[in-house]
């Protein structure tokens, strides 16, 4: 693996301001980010990255590539859920293998935004239409997941429609503002983009940079009451996520030759929901801990990707 592209992605300012979101926990800082802010910037990155992918989009012509992207997306969101739900089953009960079997078949569209600062910092472009597809791939893990719970619970899981939790995956606010702003970005002409393109392109560096130090330090208040819980979690979280993106990133090979989509794919199936999957849960599921799902998602899985994951699956697209 080229040890330069580790080197580099280890002292990119947006993951150095996560380590030292998780570092300020650890000394009992009092550093923290007003959850009014915090929630105005997860907004600005959804929209910012929803707009700038459908501009793509719009430059792009809509063939079978497309078609291919967003079919492959929904076969990985539910194929993951099913081996990860079987895997969890053996050490778990049936209710929290199926939300972590969720979260890890949906996908982290703050994860899609890091990867996304990766690919321009390494000057690799990719199809707006990751961005629907990103949007495709939340609602069938959580689908999956509620039906693998009703199939081996005893009953004891409160009965919600398929419909309902599918609504649910398609009305959540940030699936809404991400699909909202690629039709919008698709939309828009060129000129008129490039009205709003000191907000959508200059400033994003600096709003990740600084929501990801809130996630280091959301990550960090998790970090110990999830590690009491065993390290089957801890190891799952680690080696699970990394194993789906080392797969897809050679898998996608046999279907796609763009290097950034291929590296989209990747992350996106080693990514997990911390956000869409414990809304949709918590109503589908009660029974189910979000005090591991959420920790295994947002402090174990996310920090791997960004910090090991992104050089690993671009290396391994980059030799095959």
């Amino acid at each position: 693996m080229n040890l330069n592209l580790l080197a580099e992605n280890l002292t990119n300012p947006a993951l150095l301001f996560f380590i030292l979101g998780i570092l300020s926990v650890q000394l009992k800082s009092d550093l923290e980010i007003p959850k009014t802010s915090s929630k105005f910037i997860s907004l600005y990155l959804l929209f910012a990255i929803g707009f700038k992918g459908g501009q793509e989009l719009a430059h792009s012509a809509f063939n079978g590539d497309i078609i291919w992207s967003i079919v492959f997306g929904i076969f990985i969101a539910v194929m993951i859920p099913c081996i990860a739900f079987f895997i969890l089953k053996r050490r778990l009960t049936v209710e929290n293998s199926g939300a972590i079997a969720a979260a890890y078949g949906s996908v982290s569209a703050v994860t899609f935004v890091t990867a996304v600062a990766f690919l321009e910092m390494q000057g690799i472009d990719f199809g707006g239409h990751m961005v629907a597809v990103m949007a495709f791939m939340e609602a069938p893990a959580i689908v999956i997941g509620v039906i693998l719970i009703r199939m081996f619970s005893n009953g004891a899981t409160e009965p919600t429609s398929i419909g309902q939790l599918v609504k649910h995956a398609f009305t959540n606010g940030s699936v809404i503002l991400i699909l909202g702003s690629l039709a919008i970005g698709w939309m828009a002409s060129e000129e008129q983009a490039q009205g709003i393109a000191p907000f959508t392109t200059d400033l994003f560096k600096g709003f990740l940079a600084i929501f990801l130090l809130d996630m280091g330090i959301e990550s960090g208040k998790k970090l110990k009451s999830f590690l009491d819980q065993g390290w089957f979690t801890t190891s799952f979280a680690i080696i699970f996520a990394l194993f789906n993106g080392c797969v897809i990133a050679l898998m996608s090979g046999f279907i796609m030759d763009d290097i950034g989509n291929r590296f989209i794919f990747a992350i996106l199936g080693a990514s997990a929901s911390y956000i869409a999957v414990p809304a949709a849960m918590k109503i589908a599921v009660p029974q189910a801990n979000p005090g591991i799902y959420i920790p295994m998602a947002l402090a174990i899985t996310f920090p791997v990707n960004i910090t090991l994951g992104l050089p690993i699956y671009m290396y391994l697209i980059q030799i095959t």
